[in-house]
Order: C-alpha cells, then sequence, then structure tokens
C-alpha cells in the first residue's frame, strides 16, 4: 500500500520566520539566554574581584599628625611615605595626641604620626581594626621611610583586629553572607510561596531576616567563637542588610520578572561585594569602587558592622540611611506595581446573588 503524497503548506519546509516563531515559543529560548549571562556573569564575576582585591594600592591615605615636629623634616617623612606609597597621604594636625586617636576611633584618619624630638623621633600609631591592609602597609614602608630620612620609627598597632580574625575577613564573610542570604531567600519566596499577597510578601521577608541575622550571630559568635560580636547591634545590622537586600530582588521581580535575578545579582555580589571594604579597605580599592561601595547595601552592611565590632562608641548614621533608603525604594516600588508582581492570590469570585 502506497502513501498518499502530502501537498500544501503542512508538506513545506517550515520558513526562517515559522522556525524563529517556534523557537521563541520553545523553552529553548530562556535557556540559550541563560548560557549566554552565566557565561558572561562568570567572566565578569571573576573580573570584578581581580580588579579590585588582587593588588591593592592605595590612592590616598588620611594621617593624623601631633607632636613637637620641625615642619620640614616632617615635610620630608611624610613627601618619603608618599613616594614609596606611590599614593597620596593627607595630613590632618592635631593639637594633641588624644584629639587625634578620637579620630582614629571616629574612622576619620588611618594613622597617626608622633613626632618628637623636633622630627627627629616618629611613633606611627596604626589601626589594624580600621583596615588590616592599610595598616600592614604602613608597618612595612614607614621604618624604610625613616631610615632613608634620618628618623627614627616607631611603629605600634594601638587598634588591633581580634584573635579569630587576624586578617580582618570575618567581617567581610559575616556580612556577605547576610547579603546573598537575603536575596535568596527572596527569590525562594518567589519560587516556593509565589501565592503570598504583597503584604504577606513583605511579612515574610522580615520573618526570614530576624531570624537569619540572629542564626549569623548564633554561630559565628557563640557557636564558632570565631568573632565576638556586640549581639545587641550585630544582630539588628544582619537582620537589616537581609532584609533589605531581599526587597530589592523583590523589586527587580516586580520591574524585570524572571529576569530579576540579573540586576540583583550585578548589584549586590558584582558589584557591591567586591566595593564593600570588607575584604580590602576603601583606601586600597581603585578609586570609583571605593565611592559607590558606601552607598550599596554590601559597604553599607560591612561598614556598619565593623564599625559596631571595633569602634562601638563611634557608630555613623551613614551605612543605616543607605540601608533604609534601600528598603524604602524597594518596597514602594514592589508596592505601587504589586499588580505586576508574577505572584499574589487572585480575588474569589462574588457569590451570585438573585
Amino acid at each position: 500500500m502506497s502513501e498518499t503524497p502530502v501537498h500544501g503548506a503542512h508538506g513545506r519546509p517550515p520558513t526562517r520566520a515559522e522556525r524563529w516563531a517556534a523557537f521563541k515559543r520553545s523553552p529553548f529560548l530562556p535557556a540559550t539566554v541563560l548560557v549566554l549571562i552565566i557565561s558572561a556573569a562568570a567572566g565578569l564575576f571573576a573580573g570584578s574581584y581581580t580588579y579590585s582585591m588582587a593588588n591593592p594600592t592605595p590612592h590616598s591615605i588620611p594621617a593624623a599628625i601631633v607632636g613637637n615636629y620641625q615642619p620640614a623634616r616632617a615635610k620630608a617623612f611624610v613627601g618619603g611615605l608618599e613616594k614609596a606609597l606611590n599614593a597620596s597621604v593627607k595630613i590632618y594636625p592635631y593639637r594633641s595626641r588624644a584629639e587625634a586617636a578620637d579620630a582614629m576611633d571616629a574612622q576619620k584618619v588611618f594613622a597617626i604620626l608622633d613626632f618628637r624630638d623636633s622630627g627627629r623621633i616618629v611613633t606611627v600609631d596604626v589601626a589594624g581594626a580600621s583596615g588590616a591592609s592599610v595598616a600592614q602597609l604602613l608597618e612595612q614602608t614607614t621604618p624604610r621611610v625613616g631610615r632613608a630620612t634620618g628618623v627614627s620609627v616607631t611603629v605600634r598597632d594601638i587598634k588591633p583586629l581580634q584573635r579569630g580574625d587576624p586578617r580582618g575577613l570575618a567581617v567581610f564573610y559575616v556580612s556577605i553572607a547576610a547579603v546573598i542570604l537575603g536575596f535568596v531567600g527572596a527569590v525562594q519566596l518567589s519560587a516556593h510561596a509565589a501565592a503570598l499577597a504583597p503584604l504577606e510578601r513583605i511579612a515574610f521577608t522580615v520573618a526570614y531576616s530576624v531570624l537569619g541575622g540572629f542564626v549569623i550571630v548564633a554561630i559565628v559568635n557563640w557557636l564558632l567563637g570565631a568573632l565576638r560580636l556586640p549581639f545587641g547591634e550585630s544582630w539588628p545590622i544582619l537582620s537589616f542588610t537581609m532584609f533589605t537586600c531581599g526587597m530589592v530582588f523583590t523589586m527587580f521581580k516586580t520591574l524585570f520578572g524572571r529576569w530579576a535575578m540579573l540586576p540583583t545579582w550585578s548589584l549586590m555580589v558584582l558589584l557591591g561585594n567586591p566595593s564593600s571594604g570588607g575584604a580590602v579597605s576603601w583606601a586600597l580599592l581603585p578609586s570609583p569602587l571605593g565611592t559607590i561601595g558606601r552607598w550599596l547595601p554590601p559597604g553599607a552592611s560591612v561598614n556598619a558592622q565593623h564599625t559596631a565590632i571595633y569602634f562601638r562608641h563611634h557608630q555613623h548614621v551613614f551605612p543605616f540611611l543607605v540601608l533604609a533608603g534601600w528598603s524604602l525604594v524597594s518596597c514602594a516600588v514592589f508596592w505601587t506595581w504589586r499588580h505586576r508582581h508574577p505572584g499574589g492570590r487572585g480575588r474569589e469570585p462574588a457569590p451570585a446573588t438573585g
């Protein structure tokens, strides 16, 4: 029995336009886009961290100067230090060492140059807690400059890091956990609790943020003993960070739908974490990153947590304003365009009357 030949439109090969239309309707289009995005993100992820952390160099180091010094000798020492560091050293004179120490606690300066004997002797006080990389650089460089300029140099670390955090990275790891789990939590709510109403979604974001911040403190401080965290400050900072990052993803989910992870990952991980000042002090970051990082949630979290741990009596309001600003904007965008968010429960139809 012979087959009947197929005639007409169903027998011809599909046109290029028809193949493209079929491809757009298939799952292969988003899968192909994801392949390209993930490949690019891998390179950008490695590049962003390498650019900011592989070879940190100072650009401008603020330092306090006190004591009995001869201006010419002090100028020669500072000039030699700038040449050795290949960076500018911004000098701020203080009337007493106590005032200079207070400026260091307020993280206005990274070092104190206390001159004696008309500038022939200088004690260089650094603060490892202000930035381990900066303190280490000054500890290595100032004695060499002193020998070259005829100045006797003594270096002291007057604000050292905790024993469980010798390189100053624990605060960065704690904060990055809050940042990543903050928006991952929102991702999971969208995936597994899509029927949540807008207020319910915000409430559950608050819930996992508060509990998550507590668990981070409990494990890092009480269980591992790696870092002594001031519970009354560290817990709210971590929770605030998680909530902010969760709501940022929720905002992007409202604006961009299934592609919300792309701007979230770019903002928080590719840009925010390398510029946060947690792994490398802001003074050693490329200048654009050092400026931008202060205005992003990861940088605000690191800043607030770092100050709470090492400079408790000099906490700044700025990082909290940054977190609050991102939270308010994210919540406002989500609430204003909540009808666009791919979630929520539809209204039950009204009962028929008759």
